[in-house]
């Protein structure tokens, strides 16, 4: 039994009751590790979350090993966690058809697909121009909701780009509008390279209102490359957003955007809801034993401050 009594709760206005953590940590978190983390230590790291209250876990992704080595097991993965796998709050990436009918033929009931708001990262990440890659996801998101599937829809470098800089907030609508319109159930809105500031947080959730996708459509996923993830995040939360994307202990990086540091560590963002008193349905110290078990395993200390606080590494 714990015996942590901070942070006090001071519940402040305009902000929901309940925010659902979407953990990206076994995908996004693992993906861009240098070597490739045993399938049996995923698998761990999965039941750890899920026992620690995360309801919602993404998983791997199913894209071929030349492209991401780090998540070449996604099957095997998958038949190590059994049923703990399976239903609409276990999402995987799949990046085309082909990763679909992987997905599918392991029963997975909840898919993601990863788009991008720049033409640049686009060709480097997925070897399309945004047009292509939308026409390549329209299939997989048609066959993913026949299938009775719940779909996803990333939209990355939606705040900045490493290579055409700024992101006009119009070319980032046009996208997410256009893969709203390919009939996703969520949004997710990705600063990759961690760019992006408050104001222009609430700029594009106003303009995404506009365009007809409202808060309860959005998830953020916010990297921290610049220390602002969780203002960001926050930003976010005022706004309405009950969605956010975290990796406990930090972890994470895309291996085709070389300055895209770590996601919003999970432990820090349950730190502020619960100073906010916002509902997350997660066990902070159980999140913290997780982070430095995972850490162990990696041979390198975790950056979320939560855990250096409460661990006292």
């Amino acid at each position: 039994m714990t015996t942590r009594t901070l942070p006090m709760t001071e519940p402040a206005s305009g902000f929901p009751e309940q925010v659902t953590i979407y953990e990206v940590g076994p995908r996004d978190g693992l993906q861009n590790e240098k070597s490739v983390v045993p399938v049996e230590v995923k698998a761990e790291f999965v039941r750890r979350l899920v026992a620690a209250g995360l309801q919602t876990v993404e998983l791997t992704s199913f894209v071929p090993a030349k492209w991401v080595p780090q998540l070449g097991d996604a099957e095997e993965l998958l038949d190590l966690l059994g049923p703990l796998a399976l239903g609409q709050q276990r999402p995987v990436l799949v990046p085309n058809e082909r990763g679909l009918d992987r997905a599918l033929e392991r029963g997975v009931k909840a898919v993601a697909v990863f788009g991008s708001a720049t033409e640049t990262f686009a060709r480097k990440n997925l070897n399309r121009t945004v047009e292509e890659s939308l026409e390549m996801f329209a299939p997989v998101v048609r066959r993913a909701l026949d299938s009775g599937a719940w779909v996803r829809g990333y939209v990355s470098m939606c705040f900045g780009d490493p290579w055409e800089g700024p992101v006009p907030i119009n070319q980032v609508v046009d996208v997410c509008s256009r893969l709203m319109d390919l009939g996703c159930d969520q949004l997710s809105l990705g600063d990759t390279i961690g760019v992006g500031t408050t104001g222009h947080v609430a700029r594009l959730l106003d303009a995404l209102d506009d365009a007809g996708i409202g808060v309860d459509q959005i998830g953020v996923h916010f990297h921290d490359t610049y220390g602002q993830a969780l203002a960001n995040t926050v930003t976010a939360l005022s706004h309405g957003v009950r969605v956010v994307d975290a990796s406990t202990g930090g972890l994470g990086g895309c291996p085709y955007a070389k300055s895209a540091t770590g996601n919003l560590a999970t432990e820090d963002l349950v730190w502020t809801l619960e100073g906010l008193g916002i509902e997350h349905g997660t066990d902070l110290d159980a999140l913290v034993e997780t982070s430095v078990w995972m850490a162990e395993q990696l041979g390198r200390p975790s950056p979320s401050r939560v855990v250096k606080a409460l661990s006292g590494s």
